[in-house]
């Protein structure tokens, strides 16, 4: 039996004071431990305002979820925030069947998360 596991890509990139996360692949239960990684070095380089790029991402688990609403809970214990990109369909329709779209502020683009986040 072969098991096929996809990489998850993680490009950092900051921009005015928020920290962007350009993430490409699957966030699974895989690569999430690899996104929480990610999340929880940030936190601890004082960085509080977090964007996550969904734009290229084939495919999310309830892992990935919980990653994100971890680290959601991590930015908010120091008022910060985390804030989606995202315009795939397939990935919205996981955050609204989990009411996570009341949870975390989604946007089209990362000029109009920049504003908002």
């Amino acid at each position: 039996m072969e098991v096929l596991i996809l990489d998850l890509k993680i490009d950092v990139e900051e921009k005015e004071e928020a920290v962007i996360l350009k993430l490409d692949g699957e966030v699974d239960v895989y690569t999430a431990p690899k996104l929480k990684s990610r999340l929880i070095d940030l936190v601890d380089q004082s960085k509080f305002k977090i964007i996550v790029n969904l734009e290229n991402i084939d495919f999310m688990d309830s892992s990935g979820l919980g990653v994100l609403v971890g680290g959601l809970k991590r930015v908010r214990s120091h008022d910060g925030a985390i804030a989606l990109v995202c315009t795939q369909e397939n990935i919205l329709k996981i955050f609204r069947i989990t009411g996570l779209v009341k949870v975390f502020p989604i946007f089209e683009t990362e000029s109009q998360a920049l504003q908002g986040v």
